[in-house]
């Protein structure tokens, strides 16, 4: 409804006092108004776009053709995605090739040479153990995902002797340190551990299932998380193969081997004899 303007009333000043109350007064002559404003009212510039009207003729630049052109597929109807003119598509000439295998880990690798440079600039202290948090912290390693692997590259640079703790190692790297009066030890760590140990609220070291001096607690106060054990059978029997260093070799009994699965010749448990009592009862039982 158009906006209405203060009412005046038309009675002079020096009209006669009347009888009728004020208020009434505004109801007895005419009102006015003025002119209607909706028609120019508007949102802010380039508040929205005015929609495209198609077929409206040519000066509209959207006439006759509405703006498809002439003749073909497209004027007509649609056409398909990535539609290659009939001939092979794209995606089948060059599709994807290979897959994507969820079982393999991403492990960031860490070289002799590396890890001997480091210690020349006081990065790393040889005399402490060095665990994925010191390689972290000194920006020897970067990005870690799934772990660290210590390679052999540049062994002949190395000449400290290392106690260092990580998740893999290669047996040129191992025979290299162990040489040097050094220890390697490989452990299981999983991407969220990783991270709470780069953050200090777990320990890089001790699990559970780890071997610990005596006097050694299990947990350790200072430490919000746990560090996990493996639970799959690839992780625990490659933790416990003394040939890789693992941090569960303790577990494995004297002549047996890391596998879960296969054990030594004769310690399996002797096969249960049938008695022949049962035998005796079956024959008994018979009707003919």
């Amino acid at each position: 409804m158009p906006p209405r303007i203060c009412i005046r009333a038309l009675v002079s000043s020096n009209a006669r006092p009347s009888l009728i109350a004020p208020f009434l007064i505004p109801c007895l002559h005419s009102q006015s108004r003025v002119v209607s404003i909706l028609s120019s009212l508007s949102d802010n510039p380039k508040a929205y776009n005015k929609k495209i009207r198609r077929g409206r003729g040519p000066s509209s630049g959207k006439g006759k053709t509405s703006g498809r052109g002439h003749k073909g597929q497209k004027q007509h109807g649609k056409v398909p995605k990535a539609f290659n003119g009939g001939q092979t598509p794209d995606e089948v000439v060059h599709g994807k090739r290979g897959y994507k295998n969820v079982f393999s880990v991403d492990m960031t690798p860490v070289n002799l040479e590396k890890v001997q440079s480091w210690i020349d600039q006081g990065r790393l202290d040889p005399s402490l153990p060095i665990t994925i948090k010191e390689l972290g912290a000194s920006r020897c390693v970067a990005n870690v995902k799934d772990g660290v692997k210590l390679l052999a590259r540049g062994s002949e640079q190395l000449r400290t002797p290392l106690n260092i703790i990580v998740s893999r190692a290669s047996a040129a790297a191992i025979s290299r340190i162990e040489a040097l009066g050094g220890s390697v030890t490989t452990r299981y760590y999983t991407p969220f551990s990783i991270q709470r140990i780069l953050k200090g609220t777990t320990d890089p070291v001790n699990s559970i299932q780890s071997k610990r001096a005596e006097g050694v607690e299990k947990r350790n106060p200072g430490f919000v998380h746990r560090l996990p054990d493996p639970a799959s059978r690839k992780d625990i029997e490659y933790y416990r193969d003394s040939a890789h260093r693992g941090y569960l070799s303790h577990l494995v009994e004297e002549g047996q081997g890391p596998s879960l699965f296969f054990k030594k010749p004769g310690t399996s448990f002797p096969a249960k004899k049938k008695s022949s009592g049962s035998r005796a009862v079956a024959g008994e039982n018979r009707i003919w």
